[in-house]
């Protein structure tokens, strides 16, 4: 069996969960907001004793890899409706931040001209200071998505670290070039 789709999901308290397994859906509702999935269809789901319970219909290689999938999809919508997700940004280089205004970033990535980045329904931004964002949300794909198209306007390069980072992400620096003599 399954070691990650076996084990049981805890529903906390203020969290509702709705099963129907005859159209594969599954529903959770908690203080954050609610979300909604589709499983897939040798997948299926019961609750039992305040605990979702995952199952899948036989031994084969894929029903094994979706068992543990589905449970750990489940698992995040539990955490995202109760906790949410959050990732953090890093921007480096002078000149270099960020403004935030109503559900609007604009980024000053040394261009010519400013970015501007609207968040998508369910995400909100938090700037500190003028050079860290935190993407916030209870859609833990989506959270990552948003960071890393933040991210991908302009990624870390290696020599002086100038770009925008993940806030758990360490840069390997590269020496630059060095002069070994004027040949004089």
């Amino acid at each position: 069996m399954s070691r990650i789709g076996r084990l049981p999901i805890v529903i906390p308290d203020g969290v509702e969960v709705k099963i129907d397994n005859n159209k594969r859906i599954i529903e959770v509702k908690g203080p954050m907001g609610s979300l909604n999935r589709t499983m897939h269809s040798k997948i299926s789901a019961d609750i039992a004793e305040g605990k979702i319970i995952v199952k899948r219909s036989s031994d084969s290689k894929e029903d094994k890899s979706l068992h543990g999938l589905t449970r750990s999809l489940i698992n995040n919508m539990v955490v995202g409706v109760t906790e949410g997700f959050k990732k953090g940004l890093i921007i480096e280089g002078v000149g270099y931040g960020a403004m935030l205004k109503d559900k609007t970033l604009t980024l000053q990535l040394g261009y010519s001209h400013s970015i501007v980045y609207t968040a998508p329904e369910l995400i909100d931004f938090e700037v500190k200071q003028k050079n860290e964002i935190i993407v916030k949300g209870i859609k833990k794909e989506q959270v990552g998505q948003v960071a890393a198209e933040i991210r991908s306007y302009k990624k870390p390069e290696p020599y002086k670290g100038k770009g925008i980072r993940y806030a758990t992400e360490r840069i390997r620096r590269k020496a630059g070039k060095s002069v070994v003599g004027t040949g004089a």
